[in-house]
């Protein structure tokens, strides 16, 4: 699933590397008179390299004309890009095999980057170098290894000088899919990572072809009848053994010979192994190279999270954003959250379920969020009860990770008050726990999750529990009851990341009851009739001085309590911190439209815009 801006490029980029792949071997097979091992490396760069592969081969090894491979690839540049192809083809493949498996194995990054070098270094030197090239070398297969071994080590240390870092910070960087073998980014960054090795190794290869260290570009013709003597000529330019003509196809037996002095290699040897150290140890002064594919699980952080190299990986994990290949249902914008949840009774016992899951859930006519969801809802379903019921809530998990359920402000058993790890174990993904109590208090209350809340509860896991009074003379008379639930919300990019108050958390969207204003409710009133607002702080990582326009309200209730007539107090602005509550009275006394909003101004904006007079955390009361 494409789930990022950079998703369809790696599409076109892959098509295009397909493309120029197919071309590079139907022509290299039907016209370019070289090895076949010359082929095969062309191709296989291509394919890692993509249409930067293509450009290599018709700039500096595709025959232009019949007849005139050995003058076209002559020039030392040439024979640098064909013997940085050959380095490439062998220590690439293994490296991006290494990669594979490692991951695979969930092994962390600083031990994947010695097991590919390991890998690329093997599979260079013994298979494409000593195994591949022994036609062409002649000799023993292990006197090609010895000769072979010092130009392949410095090539190779180039080569993942330039790799390592790259595959470093793009793996372990915002988007953690890189480092998923299952994710097209992997591949984006192997890519990149591929053309990185390249341009650093080619400078080192050119020096190792023009001191006879390395073979570079080479022309293979078969014998025909009447081959003119241009194609029967064999030239080696630049030093010996740069490009070698043969007739039949078979070893010319050519021994190279080099004029490179030992003080030339050793110093070249010296700066390959510093770059090498460079490239494989700099990451780990700003990545945590501790964590491996498995820890991170493909997540996809917030720009401008801090990620360092003491980051954990459930801190990455925490901050990531919602999956939208998890999502499994859509509601539209005319869904509405905070619906009553029914119940049937079991001896007596109202039994109510509850399941968590993940959804996407519109707040605009052109936003939505991928979120986490009671029942398909945002805010999740009202549990409307009587003081002295007797519950059951049967929660069963849905989502991708662990939950649990606290009745925010409840006197109950300590085993059904929810803390994860603390009174009961985690509701792993697929199981079911029964919360059951009786209500002993009456009020506004709330529920939500207390495993991984900054997480869950970020994305959408909570809802209003509301209790009637034994009594219903303990019960303040008002025309209209209205619950209030807050949200903050972090959209960027397509994907939904759980807003809280720290680098890359900070919200750009804010909802009442699920939507955002102008999608927000409006509720309709007459003079003279009363209305009671429940504030419930369900999801804010702020404060939000909640005010009324048109006059002043009655707080009649903190946190569930109900006020004493003598405790009770005029306002027109209330602060509503995280998990309060409140209930105020408010009487409508003028005709019009007015507003209840948050007196932040930032929090009555969309995405930091006003639409038609705000935004966020409001609502209009219709009065007439």
């Amino acid at each position: 699933m494409l789930v990022q801006p950079i998703d369809y490029f790696l599409v076109a980029w892959f098509i295009l590397a397909a493309a120029s792949t197919v071309y590079v071997g139907i022509d290299q097979h039907r016209n370019n008179p070289e090895p076949a091992v010359m082929k095969w490396g062309f191709i296989l760069v291509t394919l890692y390299m993509g249409p930067v592969g293509l450009l290599l081969y018709v700039l500096a090894d595709k025959e232009p004309r019949p007849g005139e491979h050995e003058d076209f690839t002559r020039p030392l540049w040439k024979q640098g890009v064909g013997s940085t192809i050959h380095c490439v083809a062998g220590d690439a493949t293994g490296i991006i095999l290494a990669a594979v498996v490692t991951a695979t194995l969930g092994l962390p990054m600083w031990l994947d980057l010695i097991v590919e070098y390991v890998s690329g270094f093997a599979f260079g030197l013994f298979i494409f170098q000593s195994l591949f090239m022994k036609s062409m070398m002649g000799g023993s297969y292990w006197e090609n290894v010895r000769k072979s071994f010092l130009p392949e080590f410095i090539s190779m240390n180039f080569m993942m000088a330039g790799m390592a870092p790259v595959m470093s910070f793009l793996m372990m960087g915002r988007d953690m899919r890189a480092m998923e073998p299952t994710e097209l980014l992997f591949w984006g960054v192997m890519s990149i990572g591929v053309i990185a090795g390249f341009t650093l190794a080619y400078p080192a290869n050119v020096w190792l072809v023009a001191r006879g260290l390395k073979h570079g570009l080479m022309t293979q013709r078969r014998q025909t009848t009447g081959t003119s003597s241009r194609e029967k000529s064999a030239h080696q330019p630049h030093g010996t053994g740069h490009n070698e003509t043969s007739h039949s196809g078979k070893s010319s037996g050519h021994q190279m010979k080099t004029d490179a002095t030992t003080p030339q290699v050793s110093a070249l040897g010296i700066v390959s192994v510093i770059a090498l150290a460079i490239g494989m140890a700099a990451p780990a002064n700003w990545l945590n190279l501790t964590l491996s594919a498995r820890d991170v699980g493909g997540v996809i952080m917030p720009r401008g999270m801090i990620m360092g190299r003491d980051t954990p990986a459930e801190a990455m994990r925490d901050m990531a954003a919602a999956d939208p290949r998890r999502v499994t249902a859509s509601y539209d914008l005319s869904a509405k959250g905070g619906q009553e949840l029914p119940f049937r009774l079991e001896n007596g016992v109202k039994v109510f379920e509850l399941r968590p899951s993940v959804i996407r859930w519109q707040i605009l006519p052109n936003v939505a969020v991928d979120a986490y969801a009671y029942n398909g809802q945002i805010p999740g379903p009202r549990i409307h009860i009587r003081q002295g019921d007797r519950v059951r809530i049967n929660v069963t998990n849905d989502l991708p990770e662990e939950t649990t359920v606290h009745w925010h402000g409840m006197i109950l058993p300590n085993q059904m008050d929810g803390p994860a790890e603390i009174t009961q174990a985690p509701i792993e993904p697929g199981q079911t726990y029964s919360y059951e109590f009786t209500a002993t208090q009456h009020g506004t209350y709330f529920y939500h999750p207390h495993a991984k809340p900054d997480r869950t509860q970020a994305l959408g896991l909570y809802g209003a529990l509301i209790i009637d009074p034994a009594n219903p003379a303990d019960e303040i008379q008002v025309d209209h009851d209205y619950v209030i639930e807050l949200q903050e919300w972090l959209v960027r990019d397509g994907l939904t990341y759980p807003a809280m108050p720290m680098e890359g958390g900070m919200p750009n969207f804010f909802t009442i009851n699920g939507k955002a204003y102008p999608s927000t409710d409006t509720i309709h009133m007459k003079v003279g009739e009363t209305l009671k607002v429940r504030f419930i702080g369900t999801n804010n990582g702020f404060i939000h001085p909640m005010h009324i326009h048109g006059g002043p309200f009655e707080v009649a209730a903190r946190d569930g309590e109900t006020l004493a007539p003598s405790a009770r107090f005029l306002a027109d602005t209330i602060n509503v911190g995280p998990g309060q509550r409140y209930d105020v009275v408010w009487k409508a006394q003028r005709p019009g439209k007015w507003l209840i909003h948050c007196h932040i101004p930032h929090h009555t904006t969309n995405n930091n815009v006003e639409e038609k007079g705000g935004g966020g955390l409001m609502v209009i009361i219709d009065v007439s």
